[in-house]
């Protein structure tokens, strides 16, 4: 039951009743209605803002989540990438080193991926940078791996054929001198015998009787037999595969046939002073990938550390060669 209401009157000096309408009720509770509104919507507003709904908690929850899943898959791949980058190092400067096979580029190793379509997939999320960014390190661990994988299997091959590629190395001196009683002369700038210019000399000259038996330095197949090259008269040249080729040049009389197999140490011709030639000497050269090396580096079957020094020093002393 609602209050009855009195107001006083100043001029009758007396209380009087208080009226109050349905138009005068019905906006009071209009008013409340309105004030309580805007209150409400206040509140709404505040707790919206500072206040996150159980639907907000759960997918502020799986966000930290995935954050928290991409700094562990981030640590495992560089885990990863650490584990494969001591791999290619490995590859290059100690497998591929002693197989004397040529170090994978860097530009094939690190290699980017083609087409602005790749990650087209990942576009329009709100994490579309961070899956871009985990899916092409990915793919580039991925690359590296699978380029790894192949260069070891090239590995495991030329291991396969080790004994074959050391056989077949050029490894001991084209004459017999375990005595080093064949004076060479050596590779390098040396006057010519003949013209008294100075001219490289490309390969190691060792002095020794007509007729002294020529050897071959690694197995390998005849390549040349003849005395078509200016200058070397009657030489050989044995292809040892695996990017070698040795020459012979100046022989008296030549042993081996053109496209025979010869194992080192065999017998392939006679010392002579054929061709451009001051006297009885076999000129012997080293050819690595079409290049001529110096031949001094590759007796480590024939000669001791000690013999080896003086090879050296004997080799170095002589200012001229013998063709």
């Amino acid at each position: 039951m609602s209050k009855v209401k009195y107001r006083f009157n100043t001029k009758s000096l007396t209380y009087e009743k208080v009226k109050v309408t349905f138009r005068q009720r019905f906006l009071q509770v209009l008013s409340y209605l309105g004030i309580g509104s805007v209150f409400a919507v206040v509140i709404v507003m505040l707790a919206y803002r500072f206040i996150d709904s159980p639907k907000e908690k759960q997918l502020r929850r799986e966000a930290e989540v995935m954050r928290l899943q991409y700094d562990l898959l981030n640590k495992k791949m560089n885990q990863v990438q650490a584990v494969l980058n001591d791999l290619q190092d490995r590859d290059d400067n100690i497998y591929r080193v002693i197989f004397e096979a040529e170090p994978i580029p860097g530009s094939v190793r690190q290699a980017g991926f083609g087409g602005s379509d790749r990650y087209k997939d990942l576009e329009g999320y709100d994490n579309t940078a961070l899956m871009k960014q985990a899916t092409e390190r990915l793919d580039r661990i991925t690359k590296q791996l699978y380029i790894q994988s192949k260069s070891f299997d090239e590995v495991v091959k030329m291991a396969r054929g080790k004994e074959k590629l050391i056989a077949s190395i050029p490894a001991i001196m084209p004459l017999n001198n375990k005595d080093l009683k064949h004076l060479p002369s050596g590779y390098g700038w040396r006057t010519h015998p003949i013209y008294k210019t100075q001219e490289f000399h490309p390969g190691m000259d060792f002095t020794a009787e007509q007729g002294t038996p020529i050897y071959a330095t690694g197995d390998g197949v005849v390549e040349t037999a003849d005395a078509s090259a200016q200058g070397y008269g009657n030489h050989v040249v044995i292809d040892h595969g695996y990017g070698y080729k040795t020459l012979y040049g100046h022989m008296s009389k030549i042993a081996a046939k053109v496209n025979a197999k010869v194992k080192r140490g065999e017998l392939i011709g006679y010392v002579g002073s054929t061709g451009l030639s001051t006297g009885p000497h076999v000129h012997y050269e080293v050819i690595k990938n079409g290049e001529k090396v110096n031949p001094i580096n590759f007796y480590y079957n024939d000669l001791s550390p000690e013999q080896y020094q003086i090879m050296l020093e004997l080799s170095s002393k002589s200012t001229q060669s013998y063709d």
